[in-house]
């Protein structure tokens, strides 16, 4: 089995890969939440916890989680999530 990351935790920072249309709205968006993690593809964001409510970071790490997953597991999780 394959080993992707989804979320990763480093030098006390939370970093998500989030699909790349919505973290560049983040970004400008949100700068002072959200951060651009120069890593690898560049579809990864440095994320401050302490600016999120529960429900936002679970949205974010369901997103995050979609990303690498077929979209067959991920599609139905995330349309029930919606409504």
């Amino acid at each position: 089995m394959g080993r992707k990351s989804f979320a990763l935790q480093w030098k006390g920072r939370v970093i998500l890969k989030l699909e790349k249309g919505h973290q560049e709205l983040l970004f400008e968006a949100r700068p002072d939440t959200f951060e651009r993690c120069p890593v690898g593809t560049g579809v990864w964001s440095y994320v401050k916890l302490e600016d999120l409510d529960a429900d936002e970071l679970s949205r974010l790490v369901l997103e995050a989680w979609s990303t690498i997953v077929p979209k067959k597991l991920s599609r139905p999780l995330l349309q029930a999530a919606q409504r």
